[in-house]
């Protein structure tokens, strides 16, 4: 299912011009844990590859992004820098969406940001728990 999926069809015609298409080439860092995030990504097709630093331990692969998934959250709230790192798992098509235009649009529009809103809070959710379980696996579990 896309991210945008059952989004009434007059908040798709204003989202959609504020998108640009991009492509990533494979294992092409898209963006690096702590750094500014300004933008968000709906992956069209290909896959991206969310990491975590972990100290003593190379990049931990938290989850991977597949097509109709929306990338980037951390854009929503401060301090705007990104949670985890992305990384392109083969050449990947998005839809690359700045937050300052996405902001604006939501302003103009609160009842469309309270929706958008409502979705990035369930994929915020979604990947902190995933991030949750892949670090149980990695340490095990000791009550």
């Amino acid at each position: 299912m896309n991210f945008l999926d059952e989004l009434p069809q007059a908040w798709q015609e204003r989202l959609g011009p504020l998108g640009k298409p991009v492509t990533y080439h494979g294992a092409q860092r898209i963006f690096g844990e702590g750094e500014p995030a300004e933008r968000f990504w709906i992956i069209r097709d290909g896959a991206v590859n969310l990491d975590l630093r972990v100290p003593g331990r190379d990049d931990v692969l938290v989850e991977t992004l597949r097509p109709g998934e929306v990338l980037g959250w951390s854009w929503l709230f401060p301090p705007y820098r990104w949670h985890f790192g992305a990384v392109a798992a083969r050449m990947t098509h998005a839809t690359q969406f700045r937050a300052d235009e996405v902001m604006r649009l939501c302003q103009d529009d609160p009842a469309l940001g309270m929706e958008l809103m409502r979705r990035f809070t369930g994929v915020a959710v979604d990947r902190l728990q995933a991030t949750r379980l892949r670090l149980l696996d990695l340490y095990g579990y000791a009550p």
